[in-house]
């Protein structure tokens, strides 16, 4: 397998975005698209072809359609009902279970580890004090209620009301703004596809979201190969960024983004991954990519960027190879965690966990899994979840250090892996 950093486009075709229903991916996202056939594996060529018949009754307007009853990718072991309770080993431990009465799509910790928002399937969103384990406000206005889509993504920002001011995006294309503490939407803006030249199309899903290491800016990516980049000041959307129309050069995506992360050091660049085996490198002064890496095990449905060692961790909705990690600077792979005997989960969340730790989780397995980052071996678990694992967060705050939260049906587990880390509830 050779992999490329570069702008120029690959021999092997792409996989288009209105391509996707004629593939064995239709089951890709939590809750997002079609689920007739999520088992099968996005890389997986060996099995049985669709007609084109069935391909062409894919329409994108029936996969909008299925984000209203959301639920976890429908294999075997994810729709069964465990025998026990979940569990874990090594030195993770369950220090408390959040009940959200609704499938949980997403998660995340306040930037001073004080709160912890959880993003639901009915587009409500749930705030828990971080100490209490307490439920403090639900956030949802008289337009989610009206177009009931599931929460995508969360981000605290940076600003002097870092602890209180909450973005999110929509399936339905909205990307909100929340003040917690007063439970008010801010500010709002509904997302379209773009057609390149300006103009606003039909509606897509909004299905990630970075904030920069400064809070002036966000990056949102979604169903369309396309990524919006806002000014959090203006609440504007700057310019979309895309592919050239150049047939040669591969400087932009071309099928559905399920990943964007801003470098934590460099307030212009970040990184971005989906459907197209690419993962992508843009600067925000520009329109197009700078470069990329291509290969046919890439496919970076989560990203991470630890700044300390200027590593990229990559996580894929797929049966192998699906935890590896690049070098920022020349796009050149660094390793790939090996399976696990334990079994290997689909990856829907992966993340750096300080400097010595590695933390993945997604369906099939329906487990979490703590990695040793050198010897790449997993030192602990939390498995014999009752669905996947869509999300999962790390408390940044010295008092919370080592506090995960990590999403399974509609429920959240709060874990640690270090007995001197305080019991929050």
């Amino acid at each position: 397998m050779t992999l490329q950093l570069s702008n120029s486009r690959p021999e092997t075709p792409v996989v288009e975005d209105g391509d996707l229903q004629a593939t064995k991916v239709k089951g890709h996202g939590p809750g997002l698209l079609s689920m007739s056939d999520s088992d099968a594996d996005p890389m997986d060529t060996e099995g049985e072809e669709e007609s084109e018949a069935d391909a062409e009754s894919e329409t994108e307007q029936d996969i909008s359609l299925s984000v209203h009853l959301p639920s976890p990718v429908p294999t075997n072991r994810e729709t069964s009902v465990p025998q026990t309770p979940p569990r874990t080993d090594g030195d993770l431990r369950i220090h408390a279970v959040l009940q959200c009465d609704c499938e949980v799509m997403t998660c995340q910790f306040s930037n001073d580890g004080t709160l912890l928002a959880v993003g639901l399937a009915d587009s409500s969103i749930k705030v828990y004090s971080t100490d209490r384990g307490e439920l403090l406000h639900t956030l949802r206005d008289q337009d989610s209620v009206v177009c009931s889509l599931p929460v995508t993504s969360l981000c605290f920002t940076h600003t002097s009301q870092t602890h209180s001011i909450l973005l999110a995006t929509y399936a339905s294309g909205c990307v909100r703004c929340w003040y917690v503490w007063g439970r008010q939407c801010v500010w709002w803006l509904k997302e379209t596809r773009d057609n390149g030249e300006g103009e606003g199309g039909m509606q897509r899903q909004t299905l990630c979201l970075s904030v920069s290491p400064s809070g002036e800016q966000s990056v949102t990516g979604g169903s369309d190969s396309a990524i919006h980049l806002y000014d959090l000041n203006t609440h504007q959307r700057i310019q979309v960024c895309r592919a050239s129309s150049t047939k040669t050069v591969m400087d932009g995506h071309d099928s559905r983004i399920f990943a964007v992360t801003f470098h934590p050091d460099r307030e212009t660049e970040f990184i971005s991954g989906g459907w197209d085996n690419t993962i992508q490198f843009w600067d925000t002064r520009q329109q197009h990519a700078v470069r990329m890496i291509y290969g046919p095990h890439v496919c970076g449905e989560a990203l991470d960027i630890d700044p300390s060692t200027n590593q990229i961790l990559s996580g894929s909705w797929r049966k192998y190879t699906t935890l590896e990690v690049w070098d920022y600077s020349s796009g050149k792979k660094v390793t790939s965690v090996p399976p696990d005997p334990h079994g290997d989960s689909m990856i829907y969340t992966c993340q750096w966990l300080g400097r010595d730790h590695i933390i993945a989780a997604g369906g099939h397995a329906n487990a979490l899994r703590v990695f040793d980052r050198h010897s790449l071996t997993v030192k602990s678990r939390l498995f014999d979840l009752p669905s996947a694992v869509f999300s999962s967060s790390v408390c940044p705050s010295e008092k919370w250090a080592g506090l995960i939260a990590a999403t399974s049906g509609d429920q959240v587990f709060l874990l640690v892996t270090d007995q001197r880390v305080p019991n929050p509830l």
